[in-house]
């Protein structure tokens, strides 16, 4: 927000005034607030109320320094975990955004995607959710992040469809991150795509029906320089040794 400007002679009629926000936007860095802002401001755009009760409540926590989302339980059948719950406790200034929980969802070992590929998962999301996706978290999973309990089996269903399956969340084996290795790395000194997907595969029943007393995580970097940041994110890691 420039100087002399002010929330109430900025703000168009139905948004709700952002000044905390606002002020993100300065500087040289992208800002996700812009991105937010985007999504809010699509013609035509179902996911818009959403985004612009999101945008609001975030403002408020800014201003109170104050949190307003609680956990519960959402999950999809025969799945234990994968789902992150958030409900606004503030749900009566914000109703549209009462409920924003994010699917936690596998990337491919070495995130390896297709144009084609990238535009069905937004499609996907752009119909059951809030059209707001990170990649990756660092978790290393693909974050869709605003959907309601209602979207939440559907979500799952049309990813599922196109080849994707949750990842892990709570005490359980966590999404496994690996390098590009072999498709770009002349260092790579393992396949690391084929031991990410044969760990995971051998384990997944203790991603998707947590029952372990802490998170587990598996990384795969084919050299010593380790892409995948083992020390500050794994309990196993796998990597050549000289």
């Amino acid at each position: 927000m420039k100087d002399g400007e002010t929330a109430e002679n900025k703000t168009p009629a139905g948004q709700h005034p952002t000044p905390m926000l606002d002020q993100l936007e300065d500087g040289p860095w992208p800002s996700f607030v812009t991105g937010l802002k985007r999504l809010r401001d699509t013609k035509g755009g179902k996911n818009a109320p959403m985004v612009n009760d999101l945008l609001g409540q975030l403002n408020k926590s800014y201003e109170e320094r104050m949190g307003f989302w609680k956990g519960g339980t959402v999950s999809v059948f025969g799945y234990g975990g994968g789902i992150i719950p958030r409900f606004s406790e503030v749900s009566e200034e914000f109703p549209e955004s009462k409920e924003f929980h994010t699917l936690r969802v596998m990337p491919p070992p070495g995130f390896h995607y297709t144009t084609d590929l990238l535009r069905k998962m937004c499609d996907i999301w752009e119909k059951h959710g809030s059209g707001l996706i990170a990649f990756h978290g660092q978790s290393g999973d693909i974050m869709f992040q605003g959907c309601t309990s209602d979207e939440t089996q559907p979500a799952f269903d049309a990813l599922n469809e196109i080849g994707f399956d949750l990842g892990g969340a709570g005490p359980a084996l966590r999404t496994a991150m690996s390098c590009v290795g072999q498709a770009r790395c002349e260092q790579s000194c393992f396949n690391e795509a084929k031991a990410h997907r044969g760990i995971i595969n051998r384990f997944l029943d203790e991603m998707h029906r947590p029952s372990l007393p802490y998170k587990f995580k598996f990384k795969f970097s084919g050299w010593q320089r380790l892409c995948e940041r083992h020390p500050p994110r794994r309990l196993c890691g796998d990597r050549h040794m000289a």
